[in-house]
Formats: structure tokens, sequence, C-alpha cells
């Protein structure tokens, strides 16, 4: 906020190691992905990238990230018969209500929170 005079800040071009084998790479190199995460106070709130959809490439860099291809065998099958360029991304309502409610913990906008003592909901 001080640097932009704004509490919202894109962070684009997440380095390859700490993404999805699924992320496309920025073209011309080889660490970077065609992704990014939406700050808000500090937080991220949505994450997203372009999905690579060269078959060949989708096999390299699972085989780079140390997947086995046989374990994921039905999902290349998918890209053998074409698949046009994409994206996606998530959003985080939780986190945001978080923020606009001034909470500290993300279990009290949580409808159904997940806690090591919680045996029921």
């Amino acid at each position: 906020k001080e640097k932009h005079n704004h509490e919202f800040v894109f962070v684009t071009e997440y380095p390859w190691s700490v993404r999805p084998f699924y992320h496309m790479k920025k073209e011309g190199t080889k660490d970077l992905t065609k992704s990014y995460d939406l700050l808000w106070k500090g937080l991220e709130i949505t994450t997203g990238a372009q999905r690579e959809h060269r078959l060949d490439i989708l096999k390299e860099q699972a085989v780079e990230k140390g997947l086995d291809l046989d374990l994921i065998k039905d999902y290349l099958n998918f890209f053998k018969f074409g698949c046009p360029p994409h994206g996606g991304f998530g959003f985080s309502p939780t986190r945001m209500l978080l923020l606009l409610l001034n909470l500290k913990n993300v279990r009290e906008v949580t409808f159904l929170p997940r806690d090591t003592g919680r045996l029921n909901p």
C-alpha cells in the first residue's frame, strides 16, 4: 500500500518451481509461469494461470516435476484430441470476508471450519 497507495496488488509471473506442472511457462523463460495472485491487504484472495494445452509440453513438465505419467494418463489422454488454449482461477470468498470484516481467523467466516478437535459439523 505504501508504494502504490492501494490495498490490491497483482503478483505475476510466479516461479515455475512453486506452481503445478500444468501451468504454462512464460515464453522465452524456463522458470517463470503465466500466472498471478491477487493480494488484498497482504492476503491472497485469488490465484490464476494460463494452463498448458500442448500434450508434448505437458508431459515434459510433468516429468520435470517428478510425476509418473502412468498415474496421470487419464488426464493426459484428454489432450490427445486437442485442447484449446485455456486458463483457470480460484477465488476465496472466505478470505475476502475475513478481510472485509476485519477478523483474525478464517474459521470465523467459514460455515463448517475444519478443526483438529472437531468431530461433528
